[in-house]
Parts: C-alpha cells; sequence; structure tokens
C-alpha cells in the first residue's frame, strides 16, 4: 500500500433526541483536534444515505460513533465490528433515519465497503422518542464523550498501521465502562 491508510470517521445521531446525539458531539469533538493524514471526520447527523455513499468512496476503513442500546450501564463504550456479509438484506431503506446495520447493507449494494468498519457506541440512558425532544446528552453519555475520544484516536493509529495486504483481522469487541 501506498500513503496513509484513508480513513472515515462518522459521527451518527439525531440532535434532538438527547443521548442519540453521542455519535455527532464525538465527531464535533474530533473536528477541532488535528488528525492524522488520510483521516476524514464528518457529522453525519441522520443523513444514512450520505453516509451510505461516503462508505463506498474508497476509504480503507470506516469508524461509525453512535448511540448503540446493549443492556449495559449508561455510558458504557462498545467497540464492535459488524458482520454485514452473514446478514439479511433489508427490506427497506429510511433516507431520514440512521441505522447503521442499514446504512451499511445499503452501502454494499451501492459499492465496495471498506475492509474495516468498526462502530464505537455508547450505551444511552434511555431512549428518546420524536415526540418527547431532549436538546442534552445524560451526565453518563456526556462523561463518555472524552474517552470516546481517546477510543476513536486509538482505533485510528491501530486502523493506520494495519497492513493492507491482510485487510481481514479477527473482529475487535471491547467493552469499556
Amino acid at each position: 500500500m501506498t500513503g496513509p491508510r484513508r480513513i472515515l470517521v462518522a459521527g451518527i445521531g439525531n440532535i434532538f433526541l438527547g443521548d442519540d446525539a453521542f455519535g455527532v458531539e464525538v465527531a464535533r469533538l474530533l473536528l477541532a483536534r488535528p488528525q492524522p493524514q488520510g483521516v476524514r471526520v464528518i457529522d453525519f447527523g441522520i443523513r444514512g444515505l450520505d453516509l451510505a455513499y461516503a462508505l463506498t468512496e474508497g476509504c480503507d476503513a470506516a469508524i461509525l460513533v453512535d448511540a448503540a442500546p446493549r443492556g449495559e450501564p449508561p455510558g458504557t463504550l462498545y467497540v464492535i465490528e459488524p458482520d454485514i456479509e452473514t446478514s439479511q438484506p433489508d427490506v427497506g431503506f429510511d433516507g431520514h433515519s440512521m441505522n447503521p446495520v442499514s446504512v451499511l447493507r445499503l452501502a454494499s449494494t451501492l459499492g465496495e465497503l471498506p475492509s474495516r468498519v468498526l462502530v464505537l457506541g455508547c450505551e444511552p440512558s434511555r431512549q428518546s422518542s420524536e415526540e418527547d425532544a431532549d436538546f442534552e446528552l445524560s451526565a453518563p453519555v456526556r462523561a463518555a464523550l472524552g474517552p470516546a475520544v481517546t477510543m476513536v484516536e486509538s482505533l485510528i493509529e491501530r486502523l493506520a498501521a494495519e497492513d493492507a495486504a491482510f485487510p481481514a483481522r479477527p473482529p475487535l469487541h471491547e467493552r469499556v465502562g
């Protein structure tokens, strides 16, 4: 491989739904910091179609940052490598919402996905709905922002160091919290 690896960091979430804005806030913090050559940080918000196209634009790896309810204490951080190839396709896609698995499935139909896709998720305190708008992150999720930025930067370093000749690595599964 010549040149730096191209890594996309995608902040995902709805700023009007409290803890769902986690990925957007992490992207905002990362955008205020210098990034290595080849790294693009983008706040996609709820623009799933834009993210699907960005994933097929020749990046070598992607890190999706999002709120991810998995039943752990609020503020718990996860690193997950989704298995897109064995997933069943969705019957539809809503271009105005953001479900990372649906976006990855759509992207795989549009073109070639990056060799590595990781999701950095944070356990939300509560699930907000469109009926009860909440513009603030909960205290545990707000406290997880700094550690999440550190984790993304660590993941960028690990992904940048990977040998392009061996893109298929064992999945990363970590839980911090």
